[in-house]
């Protein structure tokens, strides 16, 4: 009895042993060991993409972009908006993090808070990209964004071209984005000189919470107020608090007479270029920053070096940085830059122009 036993458990592993070696080593995930999945073909790679707020018309262009440019390269995305929500930003990576991603790509709410979960990322061998907005302190894989600083002096220096001289509102972005403390560096850049000089006057310089535009309405209603309307130019930092301020200017009857600075080249702001009431934006081609941002997500989900043009210091290390340009967008080179790009179609850009003012498509 007990040769029958012996010989029994000897064609049982035998036979476990044959079926490991028909199954090439395959997981519970279905991959084998050459990450390959069932039938030999390749894995898609899954990247985790977490949005700061979807409701922003700038972001849905970004997402869309990405996502596209990802699905050619063999990527699906997994994208979730924490709606400007930090803590359930951090929810909502954790969760992503859960679900097997091969990259995390972020778009930070508040870039100092962060940390815990790019630290939990790496630990568990997952690549993080910082998408236009730097992670600070925290180890960080890449950054793609554009050179804000300069986004900040291309600001000032429109908004002076046309001022040279006279009182002067600034208004920063949210003071938890990294962005918006770059932004201002390169306002400064322009600015400073002109203060010591004596030509400008700062006589407000506040910032936004979140980038909202009723957050900024209030903030130029309050300093119109408290400068009895004498306001000659307000350096905004992006077009959603550049129309919170204009919202403030209009019931003064002062839109199209106090010059104004915006980016991100939002369908109502560039509406608002054409129309005289905001003097500039600045273009971030979206497609640009999306379609590199998705390439360098595959990139680093391979395990691929990525190459960068520099390298910035988040705090914590040097971080490579893919540096895009920006442009400056006035009336004059709308047609040349957001419509040639179809970024916004010509209909839509002069939408509330009477069209026998409209330039020829």
């Amino acid at each position: 009895m007990k040769k029958w036993r012996g010989l029994i458990a000897g064609f049982v592993v035998v036979l476990l042993v044959s079926m490991l070696a028909a199954c090439g080593g395959q997981d519970l995930g279905g991959k084998n060991v050459s990450g390959n999945s069932k039938g030999g073909k390749k894995a898609k790679i899954k990247i985790g993409l977490s949005v700061s707020d979807l409701t922003l018309e700038r972001w849905q262009h970004d997402r869309d972009i990405f996502v596209d440019q990802a699905k050619k390269l063999n990527a699906d995305v997994l994208v979730q908006s924490a709606n400007g929500d930090e803590a359930k930003q951090l929810s909502q990576i954790q969760n992503m993090l859960s679900q097997g991603i091969d990259a995390l790509v972020i778009i930070a709410i508040n870039s100092d808070s962060l940390s815990p979960v790019v630290d939990q990322a790496k630990k568990e061998g997952i690549p993080v990209l910082a998408y236009d907005r730097l992670i600070n302190n925290a180890d960080v894989d890449a950054y793609v964004s554009f050179d804000n600083v300069r986004v900040g002096e291309m600001q000032a220096e429109a908004i002076v071209k046309q001022v040279p001289k006279g009182n002067y509102f600034l208004l920063g972005g949210s003071p938890t984005d990294n962005n918006a403390k770059m932004f201002r560096e390169g306002q400064m850049n322009v600015v400073k000189p002109l203060v010591d000089k004596g030509d400008i006057k700062v006589v407000g310089d506040q910032w936004a919470k979140d980038w909202d535009a009723n957050e900024a309405m209030k903030i130029i209603e309050n300093g119109l107020t408290a400068n009895k309307n004498k306001i000659d130019a307000i350096v905004a930092s992006n077009d959603s608090t550049a129309g919170g301020a204009i919202q403030a200017l209009s019931s003064q009857h002062l839109d199209g007479k106090v010059a104004i600075s915006g980016q991100d080249a939002d369908l109502a702001a560039v509406q608002r270029i054409v129309e005289g009431k905001q003097t500039m934006t600045v273009y971030k081609p979206i497609k640009t920053i999306a379609t590199k941002s998705a390439e360098v997500a595959v990139q680093l989900a391979k395990g691929e070096k990525v190459k960068s043009d520099s390298k910035v210091n988040n705090g914590k290390l040097d971080v490579p940085f893919i540096k895009l340009d920006p442009i400056m967008v006035n009336k004059d080179n709308v047609m040349d830059t957001i419509v040639k790009d179809e970024f916004h179609s010509y209909d839509e850009v002069y939408k509330n122009v009477p069209e026998s003012e409209r330039p020829a498509k």
